[in-house]
């Protein structure tokens, strides 16, 4: 699915619907990681809120992790001095409004407490501060950690892991697995009076297959999720650029 541009705001993508909202922010994501569980679809589904159908695929629900980087970030047509930087580090499943397929997050850690404040008040999205660290190994991997700084109760909300790219960088091709977990462009978020969304546009990921090493993970605990028995799908995704509109109710 590839996004044209329409106008400065809008975007239209390909063999899809038109977004609702104008885009007005701009980032570029970078040393991305997909990690994808298959899990029972009962387990998940009443972590879904109700307006919202659980996707499956063969029958089986998705859970992912995905730590990466954020720079370039702010309103589109800002200048770079006025753009932020910073690591994050989401957990999410897929789900379908109306006929509309997306992303739901269920939580979204941030570095550093002001930007984490901030994003959180003026989106409500399920923001929480996090101390994380970015780095590289002597093999050259991504080294991401990330340890929230306050937790709902006593389930600490941690993630590390090393990873690199390890083969050719390809799209994914319609109706593969790949394709599936990645061409979405709308995103749904809980909050405590309902539920947002919000869209995104891009061109197709650049992934890669990945050599990842997961030291620790507590994220889906921390959501209140199941652990899953089964091995992870992993892609790694080195950057790409990216708008997105304000959040809105549903």
């Amino acid at each position: 699915m590839t996004a044209q541009r329409t106008d400065p705001f809008r975007w239209r993508f390909a063999g899809g619907s038109s977004p609702n909202a104008p885009h007005v922010a701009s980032m570029t994501w970078r040393d991305g990681l997909f990690v994808h569980w298959p899990v029972d679809p009962d387990e998940l589904r009443p972590h879904v809120p109700g307006q919202l159908t659980l996707e499956t695929r063969d029958g089986r629900a998705w859970l992912g992790v995905l730590p990466f980087v954020l720079t370039n970030v702010g309103l589109r047509g800002t200048p770079s001095i006025t753009r932020l930087a910073f690591p994050v580090l989401t957990v999410r499943t897929y789900v379908r409004y109306r006929g509309d397929p997306g992303v739901f997050f269920f939580s979204i850690d941030l570095d550093g407490s002001p930007i984490a404040t901030t994003v959180g008040r003026t989106t409500s999205l399920p923001v929480y501060d996090a101390n994380i660290r970015v780095g590289a190994t002597e093999e050259n991997h991504v080294a991401f950690a990330s340890e929230r700084r306050r937790t709902d109760d006593d389930t600490p909300a941690r993630f590390a892991a090393t990873y690199r790219p390890d083969g050719e960088i390809r799209t994914a091709e319609p109706d593969t697995l790949e394709h599936w977990l990645t061409a979405r462009r709308r995103f749904y978020a809980p909050t405590a009076s309902g539920v947002l969304t919000g869209e995104i546009a891009h061109d197709p990921w650049p992934l890669q297959p990945a050599d990842v090493a997961i030291h620790e993970n507590t994220m889906l605990e921390a959501n209140g999720l199941s652990t899953p028995t089964d091995g992870p799908v992993v892609q790694y995704a080195d950057e790409l650029s990216m708008t997105g509109s304000i959040p809105r109710r549903l």
